[in-house]
């Protein structure tokens, strides 16, 4: 088999599975939330702002940032531990950039330690909030705390490539008239393609941005403010 083809492991991770076995740098798969215990944080990602926990869709067991007591500038519980467990003795370091961005809720997945390329992508549905909605993929999360963001919002109905850089949210790209009815589930993909990076949301792409910049960081889910806000079915494909 040639060098430059992809390889695509598809795991489906239990609560089980995640005990025991976690993804390599290289691997492939998909994480899900059944069989996780509600009111729990997940196995899968660890929280650093914001407050995170396994939620209930009906029957259905999902990953929910819960924006409803929602209060700005306050970190996930154990902050300090989990980042010690990403980036060890650069843990000051992180958790000092992260609090620059207190108003934006942060859960880091522990599988994947070092995302290049390839595609992230994620189920979420919009319960509740009147600030926002927002359900975003974090990526290139850097030790100091920066990261590069594409994010879908069902309050403003629009898609955004946002980068976050000491301390600043800024604007990469921004697609509008983006339909995000609250209520419904959605599916958002990031591609990170050679020097370009993509953005879609159900399958319709909406962000096309050239980017020479190399990606290479942790990767996460992200939210705003108090937004009440389900995930599910979080995905990744490594080139």
């Amino acid at each position: 088999m040639k060098r430059n083809c992809r390889r695509i492991l598809t795991i489906l991770v239990t609560a089980a599975a995640l005990a025991a076995t976690a993804l390599p740098a290289s691997a492939k798969g998909q994480i899900g939330f059944a069989g996780e215990r509600p009111g729990a944080e997940a196995r899968s990602f660890s929280a650093l702002v914001g407050s995170w926990h396994v939620d209930r869709d009906g029957t259905r067991a999902v990953y929910a940032v819960d924006g409803r007591s929602w209060e700005q500038g306050v970190l996930a519980p154990a902050a300090p531990v989990k980042a010690k467990a990403f980036y060890g003795s650069g843990a000051p370091q992180f958790l000092a950039g992260l609090e620059r961005y207190r108003y934006f809720p942060l859960s880091i997945c522990n599988e994947v330690r070092n995302f290049r390329g390839g595609s992230i992508e994620v189920a979420f549905k919009g319960v509740s909030g009147t600030i926002d909605q927002a359900a975003g993929i974090a990526f290139d999360i850097k030790p100091n705390g920066d990261y590069l963001l594409l994010r879908a919002n069902a309050l403003e109905d629009n898609l955004v490539l946002f980068r976050m850089e000491q301390g600043r949210r800024t604007t990469v790209q921004w697609a509008g008239k983006v339909p995000v009815p609250s209520g419904r589930w959605h599916d958002l993909r990031l591609v990170v393609e050679g020097k370009r990076i993509l953005g879609y949301l159900n399958g319709v792409k909406y962000v096309d941005q050239p980017w020479s910049e190399p990606v290479d960081g942790r990767i996460g889910l992200w939210s705003k403010a108090d937004s009440y806000v389900f995930f599910d079915r979080f995905t990744v494909t490594e080139r």
